[in-house]
């Protein structure tokens, strides 16, 4: 039931079962992830574990709003209605009998990087190890729509997921929706996934079926998906417009803008802070990515020196990271900084300094890491 800006959860949305929090943190700290907080589950990727074409699942981090909800397969239906032709509700079975795709896409928390920001913000205080890829698999979103057959004067589509739970300053209970423009479902290559690098999508990561947005902040790419609306008016739910929206002070004015696409990042995977490595040649290796458009150039500043072009390397994805290496030579004993930053084919470069913003957003700093030679 719809009250205001925001989805109530009615009692009978209330049947999933929760896993269990203490079992989630204590899978997620045996696969080496940091764990920022227990219920619900957030935890981040160390930045070592980032340098290959895809991460792991198990290393895969974890951003949750509510506790984790376990479905039943055989009960499970995505239900598609509102502006359509032909109102659909689909099993699990009837997805996988449809034409897929996979694809590569990185997914970033829009928080990543929030523990930077100085003065300090809002929310979890993320390192840098909010971000993952991995390798996605289902029909196509815009397919699924044409299904239905989307009827003139639809506005948006929104996506609604099982989990739930109680926000600041509600209430009562709501669940976790986003919407996009139909323009936006229909052209942004978005995947109704059912598999991750391969194997079933598990519960942690959405399962049975999770919206992938490639490009977009993965606020977009909702998990544990059972509902999706078409509707004639702008979507204005919790999590669409109170958070997950950019809140500027610029020349004393307050400014709104919505979080869509990743902004333009690199980050060192290899060597790590603190690590201790031989004088004379050192490799760096990282990845870079952008929402917006390819990665063109990765530069490498070493010892405080100018910024010199890295190598990328690999075949980059349409939607995945970039991988990238610089090889610095003549470089004497003691402590060196080495710092890394990108560029896209959309023109926009990694700023010295992300604009602050109050809820701590896109916090594409300029990565360094520090180490010691000896």
């Amino acid at each position: 039931m719809t009250i205001g800006k925001l989805t109530q959860v009615s009692s009978s949305s209330l049947t999933a079962a929760a896993a269990d929090p203490e079992s989630e943190r204590l899978i997620a700290a045996q696969a080496g992830l940091a764990v920022h907080q227990t219920e619900a589950l957030n935890c981040e990727t160390p930045p070592a574990a980032l340098g290959t074409d895809v991460t792991p699942t198990a290393h895969f981090y974890r951003r949750n709003h509510f506790p984790l909800p376990v479905l039943d397969e055989a009960a499970w239906r995505l239900d598609l209605g509102g502006m359509v032709q032909q109102p659909l509700s689909l099993s699990l079975d009837e997805l996988t009998q449809l034409s897929a795709e996979t694809a590569v896409v990185t997914l970033e928390c829009a928080g990543n990087g929030r523990a930077l920001f100085r003065p300090s913000t809002t929310g979890v205080q993320w390192g840098l190890g909010a971000v993952s890829t991995a390798a996605w698999t289902g029909p196509r979103l815009a397919d699924v729509l044409a299904r239905a057959g989307i009827k003139g004067g639809a506005r948006e589509v929104i996506f609604g997921g099982a989990d739930h739970g109680m926000v600041d300053d509600v209430p009562h209970p709501i669940r976790f929706e986003r919407s996009l423009t139909v323009q936006d479902a229909v052209e942004s290559g978005a995947l109704l996934a059912y598999a991750m690098n391969g194997q079933p999508l598990p519960v942690r990561h959405g399962y049975p079926l999770r919206l992938i947005v490639p490009g977009w902040y993965a606020v977009a790419s909702v998990k544990w998906l059972t509902e999706i609306r078409v509707v004639a008016e702008r979507f204005d739910g919790f999590f669409q417009d109170q958070d997950y929206v950019y809140e500027w002070n610029r020349t004393g004015d307050s400014l709104r803008e919505p979080v869509r696409l990743q902004q333009v990042r690199a980050m060192i995977t290899r060597p790590s802070t603190g690590q201790e490595l031989s004088r004379g040649v050192v490799i760096v290796c990282g990845v870079a990515w952008s929402g917006a458009a390819p990665i063109t150039r990765v530069e490498v500043s070493v010892a405080d020196g100018q910024w010199r072009k890295a190598r990328l390397v690999g075949t980059p994805a349409a939607h995945g990271w970039q991988q990238w290496e610089f090889l610095a030579s003549g470089l004497r004993p003691g402590e060196v900084r080495i710092r890394a930053r990108a560029s896209d084919l959309a023109g926009r470069s990694q700023p010295d300094l992300p604009e602050w913003n109050r809820r701590g957003y896109a916090a594409n700093f300029i990565h360094e890491v520090g180490v010691r030679l000896r």
